[in-house]
């Protein structure tokens, strides 16, 4: 049995198997374990899903058996890799790695991603599950739960406008993840008003509370709210109100500070409104510090790779996003040259948050920004999403690929720089600061959002998944001609 496995094994970590398919499995073959899949035939799955009335691929079954013999440990052996029989016959394999990216979908769409690597001599497995990275709820708890105690190396990315890696402190923000409810109590609100305690009235002072205080607090800060629950219905006083922050600055000691002052404002809304608070951290991120020796090794590989050479229509098409949007400083569509690699800069700029951050203060870490988007587009944005579609981004993509291929290998193959990049993070970066997780141990991991959105909108979404076995692009299968611009 893997390392995955318990009494029943998680078929959903393989693609292609939601928790209905799952069930399915289980109630149709007995299947509880990797090994129980593995020995199936895709004939008996294809017949019975057949009969059942269910329909699914035969490529998409063949898969799941295929995913768990890996699982299992049953599928055949991977041949190592062997040398030229030429001057360097003396040399021998030492390591040998497979390296996969995992997908798991539900319904047709890919719910999670991973990485799994697994040492074939060793028979290890580590795997990364690739939650949700904007709401900032994983990657501090696997520090905190030991997933990366083991870890020589991370290297992460980041879709970015351009091909490029940098080290030491970076420009963003760290931030903790914070809900306050408030609890009240109801009443008739026309009825008999006077005997309700409104936890939306705490939720309201917390808000303009926090609004005036803005006046006071440190240029790089950045905080932002959104109410979770503003009551039921206007004639009822709200019993339970709630209230989402994201507190924001440059360093821990800012962060923590932000996030004291935050409570201190909650507590004084509930003593106006007579109710109670309580707080719950949903995530956090610390911010971000890069490994020099392996941001260097990277960026010899981003000069070899280079930047992918954009079409007339990529470049058409991105000019025309940027006016369309009103960019003010990039309008000239892809970039043709390398963004400089440089050491950090003396005055950081404020900004987004990445939980990789916490990471980077387990294990020396690097982020490799691939040029999948186009410069100058808002974040957040539909802009910023339609690129996601075109050859732009399958030509970006592809180029951190081979980055990050290349990376691997020089880190495989040279011990020697694993060691300086540890000598780096344990006596330059740790020497300056201590990493203590924003998280506590009684913090667990906020899985539950955005389920209701996901309940609305995924059916909606259905008729858009990419069918890679009728069309050769997303852009085909939608019909759509590359680039359709303004006149």
């Amino acid at each position: 049995m893997s390392i995955n496995e318990t009494l029943f094994a998680d078929l959903t970590l393989i693609k292609g198997i939601g928790p209905a398919r799952q069930q399915w499995l289980r109630q149709s073959f007995g299947v509880r374990s990797y090994a129980d899949l593995a020995a199936l035939l895709p004939d008996d799955i294809e017949a019975m899903l057949k009969a059942d009335g269910q329909i699914a691929r035969r490529s998409a079954v063949e898969e799941w058996v295929a995913q768990a013999q890996t699982l299992s440990g049953t599928a055949a052996p991977r041949p190592l890799l062997t040398l030229p029989a030429d001057e360097f016959a003396d040399w021998h394999p030492f390591a040998s790695f497979v390296v996969e990216i995992q997908a798991r979908e539900e319904d047709g769409r890919t719910a999670a991603t991973r990485t799994a690597v697994q040492h074939i001599e060793r028979d290890k497995n580590a795997t990364w599950p690739g939650i949700e990275r904007e709401l900032v709820g994983t990657k501090a708890y696997y520090t905190r739960d030991g997933y990366f105690d083991n870890v020589d190396v991370c290297l992460f990315t980041h879709v970015g406008s351009n091909l490029g890696v940098s080290y030491g402190p970076a420009s963003g923000t760290g931030l903790i993840s914070v809900e306050y409810t408030f609890s009240g109590e109801s009443a008739h609100s026309a009825g008999a008003p006077w005997r309700g305690r409104s936890a939306a009235d705490a939720v309201e002072l917390m808000n303009i509370g926090w609004q005036y205080q803005r006046e006071h607090l440190e240029p790089m800060q950045r905080s932002h709210s959104v109410i979770t629950n503003g009551g039921d219905q206007p004639n009822v006083v709200p019993s339970k109100a709630s209230i989402w922050y994201y507190f924001r600055e440059m360093t821990y000691p800012a962060i923590m500070d932000l996030y004291a002052q935050g409570n201190r404002i909650a507590d004084g809304a509930a003593m106006m409104t007579r109710t109670t608070v309580t707080r719950k951290t949903l995530g956090s991120a610390w911010p971000r510090h890069f490994n020099k020796l392996v941001a260097e090794a990277m960026n010899e590989n981003i000069k070899v790779v280079g930047l992918p050479t954009w079409s007339e229509k990529d470049q058409l098409f991105a000019r025309a996003v940027q006016k369309e949007v009103q960019a003010k400083e990039d309008l000239d569509g892809m970039p043709t040259k390398l963004d400089e690699f440089k050491p950090p800069a003396k005055e950081l700029k404020s900004g987004g948050s990445d939980d990789i951050g916490d990471i980077s203060w387990k294990v020396p870490t690097v982020t490799l920004r691939y040029p999948a988007n186009i410069p100058g587009l808002p974040g957040h944005n539909w802009a910023n999403a339609i690129a996601m579609a075109t050859p732009i981004a399958h030509k970006g993509v592809t180029a951190g690929a081979r980055v990050q291929a290349m990376t691997i290998i020089d880190l495989l193959t040279n011990p020697a720089l694993v060691a300086n990049a540890k000598d780096y993070f344990q006596n330059e970066q740790l020497a300056k600061q201590e990493y203590k997780p924003m998280i506590t141990k009684e913090d667990k991991p906020a899985i539950y959002l955005n389920t209701e959105i996901m309940k609305e909108y995924r059916p909606q979404l259905e008729k858009y998944y990419y069918d890679e076995t009728k069309y050769g692009s997303y852009l085909e299968q939608l019909g759509i001609t590359y680039p359709t611009i303004k006149k």
